[in-house]
């Protein structure tokens, strides 16, 4: 009997993820978690190297590169312009370019429907974690609206992989996390809002706001869902 692996086993392979290739065979497991088509992470390093991983067929990456769809791909470029995760139905799909490549790359597997998010690091690096299924709008809507904090979090936990295993990175100097902002961490991670959690820790909004700038400060994160990623990677906190 095969077993789908859990998002707790799935957050573990990919912190034990020492080489692309083991990064590759965790795109694998969240897809197989998940219980879709695709999944893709692409990325884009400080030297302009690139390097991608998931589960779209080797003729369809093949045939991508060679008619260079990257200067035309609705989803790059779309994403490329924005900081927030974003379905593919909101992006522009209207040019006959965009739509001869949307029917081409459907011949080739790729579902109608879409999930990226587009994440930003040091030095100019540019990633993008895509997922990708086939079905109704209505089943998208579903799945997104079910899975899109956690899809957020994988995103940047396999970012956060693929920078590590830069060449040549510097390791980053981490800092001590205090008691408060473990907490106010923790109780994000565990999806509750801002206001629920001030109100758990008995402070104000205002207050857990500092806690959190501070924490993300510490991390060095992009923004607040980075940071609850790299605390859960690094075993600062604990969900």
């Amino acid at each position: 009997m095969v077993t789908t692996p859990t998002l707790e086993h799935i957050l573990g392979a990919l912190e034990r993820a020492d080489t692309l290739d083991r990064l590759q065979e965790a795109s694998l497991a969240v897809r197989d978690h998940l219980k879709i088509d695709h999944i893709a992470y692409h990325w884009v390093d400080s030297l302009g190297d690139q390097y991608g991983c998931g589960s779209y067929s080797l003729e369809w990456q093949q045939r991508y590169i060679e008619q260079n769809y990257l200067r035309i791909d609705p989803v790059i470029q779309g994403c490329y312009q924005r900081f927030h995760p974003v379905d593919w139905k909101q992006l522009d799909w209207s040019s006959k370019a965009a739509r001869s490549f949307q029917a081409e790359a459907m011949k080739y597997g790729v579902g109608n429907q879409g999930f990226s998010v587009p994440i930003r690091g040091p030095n100019g690096q540019f990633a993008l974690f895509t997922v990708n299924h086939s079905c109704d709008d209505e089943t998208w809507a579903a799945f997104t609206d079910a899975h899109r904090r956690n899809l957020i979090l994988l995103a940047y936990f396999f970012n956060e992989r693929a920078l590590e295993l830069e060449p040549d990175r510097t390791p980053e100097a981490g800092q001590a996390l205090s008691p408060r902002e473990v907490d106010a961490m923790t109780l994000l991670a565990a999806g509750k809002s801002r206001a629920q959690v001030a109100d758990e820790l008995s402070i104000s909004e205002h207050t857990l706001r500092v806690y959190i700038e501070s924490a993300r400060f510490k991390l060095g994160a992009f923004n607040t869902t980075h940071a609850v990623a790299r605390a859960m990677s690094r075993g600062l906190i604990v969900v």
